[in-house]
């Protein structure tokens, strides 16, 4: 019998979303990655429910990203942005 592993939290990840625009952290899953990778990135504040930005790209490939969550600035590789499930903020 096999298991179905759990839902992904969001089908979006930080690595596809667009410059500048706020996200919300919807949770973090390595599914394709080193295991260690989750903790890590969750460790240092991806946790679900604080914002992120993607403040910049590299030039060729878009690898690294620059991102800003909470006060903390950090450079991301992509297969460690593509991690990061997130959603857009709701609307007050």
């Amino acid at each position: 019998m096999t298991r179905n592993p759990p839902p992904l939290p969001s089908p979006l990840t930080l690595d596809q979303v667009e410059l500048h625009a706020p996200w919300i952290v919807a949770g973090v899953r390595a599914h394709h990655a080193p295991a260690e990778w989750q903790r890590w990135l969750e460790d240092i504040g991806f946790v679900p429910g604080e914002q992120v930005v993607v403040a910049r790209r590299a030039l060729m490939g878009g690898d690294p990203l620059v991102v800003r969550i909470g006060q903390s600035t950090f450079a991301l590789r992509r297969a460690e942005a593509a991690c990061i499930h997130v959603d857009r903020p709701v609307a007050a």
